[in-house]
């Protein structure tokens, strides 16, 4: 009897180090990122510092006076779950890229793009989020002090990244760390980050990354919840922004600090407010014969304007600055240099104007034509413009390349505005103060994420 009782106790615990081991055992269909023990797969951008493999742990090591460098993927990801661990040198700073991206037309192919941080100084902000060569810090760790005590100095630490739609959720160590919704980059590479060092900084220093796999099938089933509260970006001001004077033109939520351009109030029709989005209705096309252009209720200067839009197919619409809406009480739009927002593969527009190119999308509309290479995106998508006015200097910008530039009151400006449409107008565009503007052309256009800087 005795015989038999140790030999079921054998067979049970043989079943059940078997059975547990196996239940316990990562059944998720992960995709090993790092292969056969070589770089296949992977490229280099940015700086000069150098990458290195052995034993399946890659290894990057600093170089003085050279940019960020990066190890990229050759291939882009957009929703996915990523795991990787990854071992720092005290004194350095790095970070893990996802959804990034570099073009030619970008700050000479900077790397951009969301950067999961690794930080071992005293601040601690490991598995935040940072948005690398374009808004900074879009997630700190402030008030997440357990995620600041989860890092481990020169050990290795696990990270967890869950990029879903517009969410990005964050695990250091298990320990929840971010939890971001914002929707400006949907698609990228991911990157492994040896961050620049200069002056007294030690060359040599070194990170180190393993066991670098992702998951991009059957999300729902694998994706984890996170008991943080999410931050949110969507018509709010960034830590960088806050920090340097930018200011909300539009809330969001209400017609606070807008009217429309004719009337006292904001228009009662033409104009909704969805899903944090202010949107000019379709109304058959004309100009400003719906619900009309919309203005500030302030007048400003010298400023810095961010403007995110979008369009649908053939649409037309503007964003006008130095608008004085005293001038053209009539029909038509109110009077000011527009920045043109336009479908120029299907609105007639595109290929008119007094100067050639002078109405397509992002051009100084009538005047000057924006560079025919500008990266505009495709209907449906949001584009980012940005306008800057200083000392008569205006440029503008689309998603991150300047299209053009001009000198207000300049010979040449003049020259421009007596060919034009504007002719009529006396002192075109030289207001010292003037409205912002929103037209409405009669087609639906989108806008949110409408910021300005007095300067």
């Amino acid at each position: 009897m005795l015989k038999f009782r140790n030999w079921a106790l054998l067979a049970f615990a043989v079943t059940c180090f078997t059975g547990c081991s196996g239940d316990k055992k990562d059944k998720t269909p992960w995709e090993n990122l790092i292969e056969n023990n070589t770089l296949n797969g992977w490229n280099i951008k940015g700086g000069k510092a150098t990458y290195s493999i052995e034993d399946g742990v890659i290894t990057g090591t600093t170089v003085k006076e050279t940019p960020n460098t990066f190890l990229t993927t050759n291939k882009f990801y957009d929703d996915f779950i990523l795991e990787l661990e990854y071992k720092v040198d005290s004194t350095m700073n790095s970070g893990i890229q996802i959804r990034s991206n570099s073009f030619p037309h970008y700050q000479d192919g900077r790397v951009h793009g969301y950067q999961v941080e690794i930080d071992p100084s005293k601040r601690a902000w490991s598995a935040g989020i940072f948005d690398e060569g374009r808004r900074k810090w879009l997630n700190t760790l402030e008030g997440n002090e357990e995620a600041q005590k989860a890092f481990k100095q020169n050990d290795w630490n696990h990270y967890r990244i869950e990029a879903i739609g517009d969410t990005i959720k964050t695990w250091i160590n298990g320990v929840p760390a971010s939890y971001l919704i914002d929707d400006k980059t949907a698609s990228g590479f991911i990157g492994l980050q040896v961050h620049s060092i200069h002056g007294k900084q030690k060359e040599g220093t070194t990170i180190s990354w393993k066991n670098v796999k992702i998951l991009t099938k059957d999300l729902d089933k694998y994706t984890k919840k996170t008991p943080l509260q999410p931050v949110i970006t969507k018509n709010k001001l960034t830590l960088d922004e806050s920090k340097k004077g930018w200011k909300m033109l539009w809330n969001g939520k209400t017609t606070k600090g807008w009217r429309g351009a004719k009337l006292e109030s904001f228009p009662d029709k033409g104009w909704v407010i969805e899903n944090g989005e202010l949107i000019v209705l379709s109304s058959g096309g004309a100009e400003s014969a719906a619900g009309g252009d919309i203005v500030t209720t302030e007048l400003y200067g010298d400023f810095e304007l961010k403007v995110d839009f979008k369009l649908t197919q053939g649409a037309n619409s503007g964003i006008k600055y130095y608008v004085d809406t005293n001038l053209n009480k009539g029909l038509g739009s109110s009077i000011g240099l527009e920045y043109q927002i336009l479908d120029d593969a299907m609105h007639p527009d595109a290929k008119l104007g007094s100067h050639e190119g002078s109405r397509t999308v992002c051009s100084l509309y009538d005047l000057i034509q924006a560079n025919p290479e500008k990266p505009i995106k495709p209907i449906g998508e949001w584009n980012s413009a940005y306008i800057i006015s200083k000392n008569n200097h205006v440029e503008h910008w689309l998603n991150g390349m300047k299209v053009l530039e001009y000198e207000r009151g300049s010979a040449a400006f003049l020259k421009l505005v007596s060919e034009s449409k504007y002719a009529k107008w006396p002192n075109f565009g030289l207001l010292e103060k003037g409205q912002i503007l929103l037209q409405d052309h009669g087609d639906r256009v989108a806008f949110k994420n409408i910021k300005i800087k007095s300067l």
